[in-house]
C-alpha cells in the first residue's frame, strides 16, 4: 500500500456543508473510487484555517489518475464547488504534501 497526503482549502461559512455532503457520498462515486484502488481516504479539517487535510492508501497498481476522466468525478466536483477553492474545471485545488514520517 502506498499513502499519499494532500490539502485543500474550504471556503469560510461551508464546514457544515462540507461535512453533510461527504456524509452521503455518492454510491456511484464510492464505487469509481474503490475501482481506481483507493482502499482509505480521510479528510480532516483545521477549522482555524479552514484548510482541509487528506490522506489516501493506495494499492500499488492503482488508476488514481484516470478519476479526472469520469463523468462522476466531475459531476462530483461541479456539486462541490460551492464549497471550495477550485481549478477553471471545477476540480479542488490540491496541494501534494511530503511524508516525512510513517509509524505502523
Amino acid at each position: 500500500m502506498k499513502r499519499v497526503g494532500f490539502k485543500m482549502k474550504i471556503k469560510p461559512g461551508n464546514e457544515k456543508e462540507y461535512k453533510r455532503r461527504h456524509e452521503h457520498i455518492w454510491p456511484e462515486l464510492r464505487k469509481a473510487l474503490t475501482q481506481a484502488g483507493i482502499r482509505d481516504y480521510s479528510i480532516f479539517l483545521d477549522r482555524d484555517t479552514l484548510t482541509l487535510f487528506a490522506v489516501q492508501k493506495l494499492e500499488e497498481e492503482n488508476s488514481v489518475k484516470s478519476l479526472p476522466e469520469q463523468e462522476i468525478m466531475k459531476k462530483w466536483w461541479d456539486y462541490m464547488k460551492d464549497l471550495m477553492e477550485t481549478n477553471p474545471d471545477h476540480s479542488p485545488v490540491i496541494y501534494p504534501l511530503k511524508e516525512v514520517f510513517h509509524m505502523e
